[in-house]
């Protein structure tokens, strides 16, 4: 892991995170640490800072929201990619919920813990545990970057950046990849509880 990924993983966090009224200075803050961390690995990043600088809050909202609120195959949600809407993903979540407290880490309560930007945070906090845990989602985070690439969406950058913070692909995670892509997640509708099926509408941060 390089010395500048826990960087790169706190401003992809906050580049991914609900673009409101706050926006602007979160925007300009980000670039400005990007531009003075002076790393390659940051080009990504700048690259979608670049492609939505001056673009009005509330049209970048509207974007946000249909580039990830209104496609399941776009959500920011990466269990939903392996578990879908089955009992398994409730268990999953309760792992990864705990798995955050295990290392002081408490998640939000209004807030799904397999949501992208908070594991980029948990990443950024804790660097072993937190890489580990992205490396474990390595296939959902590929289809995610190719679902973005195809929608031609700025985003991409950005799941382009936290890709290259891990090792490449393996064979098993393009195939998984690959699945996912030809038949989507698993689908079953029961037993979500207490996490409720929409992997998005839960704790969107708005």
């Amino acid at each position: 892991m390089n010395a500048a990924t826990p960087a790169i993983h706190q401003a992809a966090a906050l580049l991914l995170g609900y673009p409101g009224p706050e926006w602007p200075a979160r925007h300009t803050l980000v670039r400005d640490s990007l531009t003075e961390l002076a790393t390659p690995a940051a080009a990504p990043l700048l690259h979608f800072c670049a492609a939505v600088d001056g673009v009005p809050v509330l049209d970048l909202a509207a974007a946000y929201v249909t580039t990830f609120d209104r496609s399941r195959r776009r959500t920011l949600h990466l269990t939903y990619y392996t578990d879908g809407d089955t009992r398994r993903r409730g268990g999953t979540l309760a792992a990864l919920k705990a798995r955050y407290r295990a290392h002081g880490l408490e998640p939000p309560e209004d807030e799904l813990p397999d949501h992208l930007p908070l594991m980029l945070e948990f990443a950024a906090r804790c660097p072993a545990p937190g890489h580990r845990l992205l490396g474990e989602h390595r296939a959902a985070l590929e289809l995610l970057r190719l679902a973005l690439t195809d929608h031609h969406s700025p985003y991409a950058h950005i799941l382009r950046a936290v890709c290259d913070t891990l090792p490449g692909p393996s064979p098993a995670d393009r195939a998984a990849a690959l699945a996912l892509a030809r038949g989507g997640p698993p689908t079953e509708t029961v037993g979500l509880a207490p996490f409720g099926t929409n992997p998005v509408a839960e704790g969107s941060g708005r």
